[in-house]
């Protein structure tokens, strides 16, 4: 009697366990969609290799990117409902807040300051004084680097009405080697790839020097922030491994760029972007509390900086506008 029970229970068991393979509902992904400040480019391969490495879905996110021209680009995209999370720079994220927009930065993406002014080394620029009267160009008037050349003005007592700015589009140095512009703003990466490109011996103007703070941000809309709070930390989650894998494995990253990434045909040229990118994704926040924790008082110090520029016209005080609490290891609601 006890052998025919335990023979029944085996066979239910063995039974059981296929229906239950059988009838689970596969997982659900909530869908995030970032809007970015470029195209699909090599910097951006944490954004870009979900095909290959699956990193946010394994938080249970569907990850999709709209490119854009420039930062303000990324919170246009936010604003008209195409994407949830921009990625934009701080400068971007305060003129919106001060014209009235409901936005939350809730995690530091690059917190060192990549932006540059590079001049050829005969052009006798050497100090942001010396750029009075110059053509400077910028990658888009949407974009940070116009906003850098306006802090690097700043600092030498120096409006943007005491330059000419001109539009040259992203990473793009022929107009500085071909004598249309005095000097062009940049970033890290894009001086990379003009050197690599045959630009000459050049004097650069490290903007970081004259205000450090975060290069870009991941920025949401108030009511995203509210509503969609689990997706957005599992999200950000999703973000931090992919991140971390490009710093553990840099050459990995290069490779899958090549496919991934628009510029990306040059596996060398992507590893030297790539650790580039990974140097700025670090700082000495973000090596005690996490990647991604942003340094409010930086950031209120480049606000105060914005408003003397008037780029913004009213004091702003950041700490209503950022959120830590959905970033990997911070307390919160369950994700």
């Amino acid at each position: 009697m006890n052998q025919r029970i335990a023979r029944r229970a085996l066979l239910a068991s063995l039974a059981a366990a296929p229906l239950a393979a059988w009838t689970q509902a596969p997982q659900r992904l909530d869908k995030i969609v970032v809007a970015g400040w470029s195209k699909p480019i090599t910097e951006v391969t944490p954004l870009l290799v979900e095909q290959d490495k699956g990193f946010y879905r394994a938080h249970g996110i569907a990850l999709e990117y709209v490119p854009g021209a420039g930062s303000a680009d990324a919170i246009r995209n936010i604003l008209g409902g195409q994407a949830d999370v921009a990625f934009t720079d701080p400068g971007t994220f305060f003129a919106a807040l001060d014209k009235g927009e409901k936005l939350r930065a809730i995690y530091d993406i690059y917190p060192q300051n990549v932006f540059n002014v590079v001049s050829l080394q005969g052009s006798g620029i050497t100090k942001a004084a010396d750029l009075k009267g110059k053509k400077i160009g910028v990658y888009s008037l949407a974009s940070g680097t116009r906003q850098a050349l306006q802090v690097l003005l700043h600092s030498a007592g120096l409006a943007e009405s005491d330059v000419t700015v001109v539009v040259t589009g992203l990473l793009n140095f022929a107009p500085l080697m071909q004598g249309q512009v005095d000097a062009t703003a940049a970033t890290d990466t894009g001086l990379l790839i003009g050197r690599r490109r045959g630009l000459p011996e050049v004097n650069v103007l490290q903007v970081g020097k004259y205000l450090p703070v975060s290069s870009d941000l991941f920025v949401v809309r108030e009511e995203t922030y509210h509503g969609k709070r689990a997706a957005l930390r599992r999200f950000l989650r999703g973000y931090g491994d992919a991140a971390a894998w490009m710093m553990a494995k840099p050459e990995e990253a290069a490779q899958l760029a090549v496919k991934r990434a628009i510029d990306g045909t040059d596996p060398a040229l992507n590893l030297e972007i790539i650790r580039l990118r990974n140097a700025a994704s670090v700082s000495d926040l973000t090596r005690r509390s996490g990647l991604g924790a942003m340094d409010v008082a930086s950031l209120q110090q480049a606000a105060d900086t914005y408003r003397r520029l008037g780029l913004i016209t009213k004091p702003l005080d950041v700490s209503k506008w950022v959120s830590q609490d959905l970033l990997p290891g911070r307390r919160g609601e369950p994700g």
